[in-house]
C-alpha cells in the first residue's frame, strides 16, 4: 500500500491526537472516581452527621425547657417545645432517606421509636407540668435518645474517616497511574516525533546534497530512497535526470574529439595538397625546360 507524505503527516497528527485523548480519558476516569468518592462522603455520611446533630440539638432544647420550667415552677413554653419537636421529626425523616452504612437502619428505627415515645411523654407533661416523676421519666428517655443519636453520629463519622482514607489511597493510585501513563505516552510521542523528523531530515539532506552535486557537474550522483512514497519517486526522476545529463556530457566529449580529429585531418590534407601542387609546378618547369632545349637545338641546326 502506498502512503503519501500527506498521508503520513495525517497519520502522525492522528497518532498524537490519540495519545492526548488517552490521557484525557484516563484523567477524566480518575477524577470522576475521586469525585464520586468525595460526593459519597459529603452526600451520605456528612449529611447523616448533620441530621443527628440537629436532632440532638432539638431534643436538648426541649429537655432544657422542661427542666427549667419544672425548677422555676412555671408552665413550659408549649410553642417552643412543639416547634423543636417538629424540627426533630423533620431531621429524622431526612435521615431515614439517607441510610448508607450497615446497621444504620436499625439505629435510625430505634431513634424513631424513642422520639415517638418521648414526644408522647412531653405532651403529657405539658398537660401536667408539675409532676416530678414525669420529669425524671423524660430525662431518662432523653438520655437514651441522646445515646442512640450519638451512636448514629459516630457511625457516620467513622465512615467518613474510612472513606476519606480510601479516597486518599485512590488519589495516590491515580497519581501513580497517571504519572506512569503520562511517562509512557510522553516517551512514545517523543520517539515518534524523533523518528518522524529523522525520516524527513535524512531525505531532505540527501536530496539537497544530490542537487549540489548536479550543480557542480557531478552527473554520476545518484539517490537511493527506500519506500514507495513521493521521495522514492523523486529519487527515480532525479536519477533519470542525472543519467541524461551524463549521457549528454559523454556525447559532448565525443563530438569535441571528432572535431579535433577533423581539424587534424584537415591540416594534413592541406599539407598533402601543397606537396602535390609543388610537384605539379616542378613537372611543368621540367616540361618547359625540355621544350626550351628543343627550340635551342632547332635554332642551332638551322644555322
Amino acid at each position: 500500500m502506498k502512503f503519501s507524505i500527506r498521508t503520513k503527516f495525517g497519520v502522525g497528527m492522528v497518532f498524537i491526537f490519540i495519545i492526548i485523548l488517552v490521557l484525557l480519558v484516563f484523567s477524566g476516569f480518575y477524577l470522576n472516581k475521586l469525585s464520586t468518592k468525595t460526593s459519597a462522603i459529603l452526600k451520605e455520611n456528612y449529611l447523616s452527621v448533620v441530621y443527628a446533630r440537629e436532632m440532638a440539638e432539638g431534643l436538648l432544647n426541649v429537655n432544657q425547657e422542661i427542666t427549667t420550667s419544672f425548677l422555676e415552677n412555671r408552665k413550659p413554653d408549649n410553642s417552643l417545645i412543639r416547634k423543636e419537636l417538629v424540627f426533630v421529626d423533620e431531621s429524622l425523616q431526612l435521615e431515614k432517606n439517607n441510610l448508607t452504612e450497615p446497621g444504620e437502619d436499625k439505629i435510625t428505627s430505634g431513634i424513631e421509636t424513642g422520639i415517638k415515645e418521648y414526644s408522647g411523654s412531653v405532651l403529657k407533661f405539658m398537660e401536667l407540668p408539675g409532676q416530678a416523676n414525669n420529669v425524671l421519666l423524660l430525662q431518662k428517655k432523653f438520655d437514651d435518645l441522646h445515646r442512640q443519636i450519638l451512636d448514629l453520629s459516630q457511625m457516620n463519622g467513622k465512615a467518613i474517616e474510612v472513606k476519606t482514607d480510601d479516597a486518599k489511597v485512590s488519589s495516590k493510585n491515580a497519581l501513580t497511574g497517571m504519572t506512569i501513563l503520562g511517562t509512557i505516552c510522553f516517551l512514545i510521542a517523543l520517539s515518534f516525533i524523533y523518528s518522524f523528523s529523522s525520516y524527513f531530515n535524512e531525505r531532505f539532506f540527501q536530496l539537497y546534497n544530490g542537487i549540489k552535486e548536479i550543480v557542480s557537474s557531478n552527473y554520476g550522483q545518484r539517490l537511493y530512497f527506500d519506500g514507495i512514497d513521493e521521495f522514492y519517486e523523486i529519487s527515480l526522476l532525479f536519477n533519470q535526470m542525472a543519467e541524461k545529463l551524463s549521457e549528454g556530457q559523454s556525447q559532448s566529449q565525443s563530438q569535441q574529439e571528432i572535431t579535433l580529429d577533423f581539424l587534424e585531418d584537415s591540416e594534413n590534407d592541406d599539407s598533402f595538397n601543397d606537396i602535390q601542387e609543388l610537384k605539379s609546378v616542378l613537372a611543368r618547369l621540367k616540361s618547359v625546360e625540355a621544350e626550351a632545349e628543343e627550340v635551342i637545338s632547332k635554332i642551332e641546326n638551322t644555322k
